[in-house]
């Protein structure tokens, strides 16, 4: 967090005014609805950092580069947080949950999401209202690898029983890509 309040919002010029703005009693910064006071908090892939005084709230995408872009978002938009699926299974007492990208246990899940779908979850109630589905046509942003950042949709999905499935995508400038199933992150 400290990186993103110094570095990209230019909120802070040193690691002092950074433990000055996220030690503050009435709690000014808010990652995923959450009051964090810890300047070293990791923010990753997909979260919605709040900063109350200014009234702003930004969604952390990635750059063409690989490097983390805070994006502005309205405050309507900053009540969800899209959550990519990587592990689906049945618990204790067969109660079915599903475990997403940002290590989140979501319990009695709808029972037509599967590994590498993604859901869009609400932040305040806490619950799934919507699931996208991993399939050809899908919107996709790119999420690891060389081709971190680019987005696009799918065109298909070569299954390898030995190694790993290899999504073929096509980008927003009809070039096309190939890269792993895990490092694809499903948008709309």
């Amino acid at each position: 967090m400290s990186i993103l309040l110094k570095n990209r919002l230019k909120y802070a010029l040193n690691g002092r005014e950074v433990f000055k703005i996220v030690k503050d009693k009435e709690g000014l910064i808010k990652v995923d609805h959450r009051i964090r006071r810890e300047p070293h908090f990791p923010c990753g892939f997909m979260d919605v950092i709040t900063i109350d005084k200014t009234g702003e709230n930004f969604r952390l995408l990635f750059d063409i580069k690989g490097r983390y872009q805070p994006t502005k978002i309205d405050a309507k938009e900053a009540t969800f947080k899209l959550l990519k699926v990587v592990k689906t299974a049945i618990g204790p007492n067969k109660v079915p949950y599903i475990v997403t990208h940002d290590s989140r246990t979501i319990r009695f899940p709808k029972p037509d999401i599967h590994v590498n779908d993604t859901i869009k979850y609400n932040l305040i109630t806490g619950e799934i209202e919507l699931s996208y589905k991993f399939e050809q046509g899908a919107a996709v942003m790119i999420s690891g690898g060389k081709n971190i950042g680019r987005t696009g949709t799918i065109s298909h999905v070569s299954k390898h029983d030995a190694g790993f499935d290899i999504v073929h995508i096509k980008d927003y400038r009809n070039k096309p890509v190939a890269t792993r199933s895990s490092n694809v992150f499903v948008i709309g």
